[in-house]
Formats: C-alpha cells, sequence, structure tokens
C-alpha cells in the first residue's frame, strides 16, 4: 500500500495540534502513523491532563521513582511496560502551573490523603517531572510560570541550560523568583514574545531579561487587580519600561482600577500593533503628550474599552492614521463620538479592517464612504447599538471594497430580521457595479438572531447566486477561537 513521507503526514497532522480525539486517532493506525503524531500530540504541555502526567510518571528514571517510593508517593501508571517513545522529549510548550495542576488532580483520583500532605505529594513529584523535561527536551519553545502558593520551579535543574537556551516564548507574573529572572537573563537571549502580569511584588531582575533580548517583537504587559501604582513602583516600571530593545513591533497594555503613564511608548518607534486595554479613560495618564508621538510603522490599533477623551486620540490619528491598516475602537460599549469617526475617515485612507460600537447611523454612513480601501467591517448590532436592519442596509448601500460583513449580535436584544428586509438588502448588493460577493459573518449570544430557516433558504438562494460568498453563523467563544 501506498505510504505517504514522514514530512507530508507531519504536514496534514499539524492541522490537528489542537484535535486531540482526531490525534490520538492517527496514532493507533499503525506504527509509522504513531511515530509521526505523538510528538505533536505531546508537544503542547498547556492541553496535558492527568493521563499525560500518569504517563509521563511512567517514563520517570529509577533514580526519580525512588526517590517517590521513598517518601510513599504510590501511583499506578498505566502501563508496567517501558514506554515506546520518550514522550518527555516531544514537550515545547510548557507551562509549570499545568503540570502542578494536573499532579495534584492525579493524586487526589488514585488516593485520600490529608489537604497537607497532598500540596508535599505534588510538589515532590512536580520537581521529579519537571526534572525529566530539563534532561529530555533539547531545545524548549513556550514557558509559562505564574506565581502560586506552594508551587516552585528549580532553575537549577540540571539541563535547564541547554532546554531553555532557545526560548521564543516567556509568560509569568512579576512575583516568581528572582532568582528566575536572573538565571533566565544568563540563558535566554531571543525571547520574541514575553507576557507579564505584574503583580504587588515586583521581582528584581525582569529589567535585566529585558534588556539582554535581541530579537524581541511582543510584549504583553498586564498590571493585575492587586497592583497598585505608587511612587516606588513608578520608579520601578520608569526603569524597566526604559529597557525595551527597538525590535519591539507589537504591544499590549491592560490596566485595571490603575493610573498608568503611556510616555515610555512614544520610544518605540517601530510599533506596528498597539492595543491598550483600560476600564476608564481617565488613567490614560501622560496620553496628552503620547498624542503628538509619531510611529510610521503602526498598522493596528486596539483600544477596546475606554478610550482617551477631549480630542486626544483624534490628534493621535492624525499622526498616526496614515499607514493604519485595522482600528478596532470601544468595541463593546459603544462610541457617539462623531469626531473620532469623522478622524478615522479624514486620517486613516488606508483602512482595511474597522470595529467599533457604532449608535449613529451617520457614523457608519462616514466611515463607509469615507474609507475606500476598506475590504472587512464589524458591527455591534442590538440594545444601544445599531440594530441588524440598520447596519445591513448601510453595508449594501455604502460600502465601497469592502467584501466581508460581521455582525454582532448582542443578547439583550429580542428581534428578527425579517426574510423580506434580508432578500431586499440583497438584491440592492446586486444592483451594485461592478457586481462581487460578499461574506456574512453573524456573532450571536443567543438563537434569536440572522439564522432562521426562512432567513437561511434566502442566504443559500444567493449563495447559489454569487452573491454571498460563505455564510457563518457562530457563537463568541467559536468565532475568537
Amino acid at each position: 500500500m501506498f505510504q505517504l513521507p514522514a514530512d507530508c503526514l507531519n504536514e496534514i497532522f499539524e492541522h490537528f495540534e489542537n484535535d486531540k480525539f482526531t490525534l490520538h486517532s492517527c496514532m493507533l493506525v499503525n506504527r509509522y502513523w504513531c511515530g509521526v503524531s505523538v510528538r505533536i500530540f505531546w508537544r503542547n504541555g498547556q492541553n496535558y491532563n492527568t493521563s499525560n502526567l500518569n504517563t509521563l510518571i511512567a517514563c520517570l528514571p529509577i533514580t526519580s521513582k525512588e526517590i517517590l517510593y521513598n517518601n510513599e508517593i504510590i501511583i499506578s501508571t498505566s502501563t508496567l511496560k517501558t514506554p515506546i517513545f520518550n514522550y518527555a522529549s516531544f514537550c515545547k510548550v510548557l507551562s509549570v502551573n499545568r503540570v502542578y495542576y494536573k499532579i495534584e488532580k492525579l493524586l487526589e483520583n488514585q488516593q485520600y490523603i490529608s489537604p497537607q500532605i497532598l500540596k508535599y505529594y505534588t510538589l515532590i513529584v512536580a520537581q521529579e517531572i519537571f526534572q525529566m523535561f530539563m534532561n529530555e527536551i533539547s531545545s524548549l519553545r513556550s514557558f509559562s510560570f505564574y506565581s502560586y502558593p506552594d508551587m516552585t520551579f528549580n532553575i537549577y535543574f540540571i539541563g535547564a541550560k541547554d532546554c531553555l537556551r532557545n526560548l521564543t516564548e516567556l509568560c509569568c507574573s512579576s512575583d516568581i523568583s528572582p532568582e528566575i529572572f536572573y538565571q533566565l537573563s544568563q540563558i535566554c537571549y531571543n525571547i520574541q514574545s514575553l507576557t507579564i502580569g505584574f503583580e504587588r511584588t515586583i521581582a528584581h531582575g525582569i529589567a535585566d531579561l529585558i534588556s539582554v533580548q535581541r530579537n524581541l517583537k511582543s510584549f504583553d504587559m498586564i498590571l493585575c487587580h492587586g497592583m497598585r501604582i505608587n511612587e516606588q513602583t513608578n520608579i520601578i516600571f520608569s526603569t524597566l519600561l526604559r529597557k525595551f530593545p527597538n525590535t519591539l513591533i507589537k504591544l499590549n497594555v491592560y490596566v485595571r482600577n490603575n493610573c498608568f503613564s503611556l510616555l515610555f511608548i512614544a520610544n518605540l518607534l517601530n510599533l506596528q500593533e498597539l492595543k491598550l486595554s483600560f476600564d476608564c479613560g481617565e488613567y490614560f495618564v501622560d496620553f496628552e503628550k503620547l498624542q503628538y508621538a509619531n510611529f510610521p510603522h503602526l498598522q493596528v490599533l486596539t483600544i477596546p474599552d475606554a478610550y482617551p477623551r477631549d480630542g486626544l486620540l483624534v490628534k493621535f490619528l492624525e499622526n498616526n492614521g496614515k499607514n493604519l491598516k485595522e482600528i478596532y475602537i470601544r468595541e463593546t460599549k459603544g462610541c457617539d463620538d462623531i469626531s473620532l469617526n469623522i478622524a478615522i475617515a479624514k486620517f486613516c485612507p488606508n483602512l482595511k479592517k474597522f470595529s467599533v460600537g457604532i449608535k449613529k447611523l451617520v457614523s457608519l454612513k462616514i466611515i463607509l464612504l469615507c474609507c475606500k480601501n476598506l475590504e472587512s467591517i464589524k458591527i455591534w448590532c442590538g440594545r444601544g447599538f445599531l440594530s441588524m436592519k440598520e447596519a445591513l442596509e448601510a453595508f449594501v448601500k455604502y460600502s465601497q471594497n469592502a467584501n466581508e460583513l460581521i455582525l454582532f449580535h448582542e443578547f439583550a436584544e429580542r428581534f428578527r430580521l425579517s426574510p423580506e428586509e434580508l432578500e431586499s438588502a440583497f438584491m440592492k448588493w446586486t444592483d451594485r457595479e461592478p457586481q462581487k460577493s460578499f461574506s456574512l459573518v453573524v456573532i450571536k449570544y443567543d438563537g434569536i438572531s440572522l439564522d432562521s430557516d426562512e432567513n437561511i433558504e434566502i442566504i443559500n438562494k444567493y449563495i447559489k447566486l454569487g452573491v454571498i460568498k460563505k455564510f457563518k453563523a457562530t457563537n463568541l467563544v467559536e468565532y475568537y477561537n
């Protein structure tokens, strides 16, 4: 029988990376398929369950098993035979928290022990698992560790230096051991994506880790609820944020219940993507100075919740709108700022994707008429936003080169778009010159939406006529995953 080469199989199986059921089925076909798919199945430690941890315990070296035995930790594994593969070596994405959690669940399921002993046993088993990972993984790609009570990670594990040397993604909290940050700064120089959740404690060594990076491209900065900005933390942040290399092209800042200065962003001249997530407009400290900063490469701007008022964002767009290709502003709460919408239309001529919670039809009309290169627009409908009928009719009447309409149906609004209204909109689209098809996506919270039986029949009719290129009705979780 003809057998596909391993590299072809691998490319096919890559599409099932997040589908463990299908990957497991591939592993059962034959030894050849198993040898290819098992590496993908075990790659992402974020997906490990208790069964995975049970198998890893069976793979522990004799010395580690003796340590478990001497501490009276008896875990019945799924096999008494020597494992066929070196499963630990396949891991490229390692989550310390995930491993701890699944070990704890495994121990809970196998024997009754007190909470205190459970924590002790979990710590011992976890340390042996991590030591095996450090020994067996030749080059870890992604590592995450968020501080949690009774959870530790020994950065001095044998093999850790080689395992972590080529790390490209790091996710952690600011209050883990300073020694971890120090050692990582001595080992890892090529981290490309860094995510730090800033808690009340900010460990020494974070600035050093950032400063030694040669190719840092993305930074997610999360100020957690427990974090409080004061004079001391401002000094720490000021020192830390000056360490960013000029290689940074993507910055996400998440701030809750805090005022936070954004002046440091002005130095990041190579930014291509900027996301500022604040829950109150007053928290945009120093944006009146940032509004004059120039980012010649900025292509994506996302401000999903509160946004700077008093024309500050308008001035920012005047300086930086020319190269913007995507804008997402105040999607979930709506935006009645006509001056802001006019600024987008005036200063962002190359916009291709746009999403905003529009509440007035005139705002949508301005955007569609002025942004001639717009290809995709997402419009929130229902409750205080435009109705689905208004959004669809405006898109049909005023859009010029757009080929995708995404309607986000707000759950609180109870209405249907009638089949007559839907067909009328599609008929008007067919009268446009030149004729072209468009994709229609409906994101909904509930079943009261555009995808009724009558409407689906009409949609299918216009798919056959070539008016609708693609139709999809989905929920929020499916859409963003």
